[in-house]
């Protein structure tokens, strides 16, 4: 991890953040100590098959989080519903 001091920092912004873009992590230090880092942002996942999903009318999405099954998974028995998930996965 390279070090760039503030006023470096100030100066040349944009030359850094081109460095960061393409994967450097700055630490940055004021008189000499560490106060910060830069580095990339993680990329975004990949959702497309989602969007799929409700252009096709398979889905509905409002643009919020989801809400949860408006009919909750209930299981019988001593059997949990992750038992129920893990053994349908296996």
């Amino acid at each position: 991890m390279d070090t760039i001091g503030v006023r470096e920092l100030k100066a040349n912004l944009s030359r850094h953040l081109k460095r960061v873009r393409a994967g450097a992590r700055l630490t940055v230090t004021e008189h000499g100590r560490p106060v910060a880092t830069i580095s990339p942002v993680d990329q975004p996942v990949d959702v497309s098959w989602a969007r799929q999903l409700v252009g096709e009318g398979k889905a509905v999405w409002g643009g919020g989080k989801p809400a949860g099954s408006l009919r909750p998974a209930r299981s019988t028995g001593k059997r949990t519903v992750s038992d129920a998930v893990l053994e349908d996965r296996g």
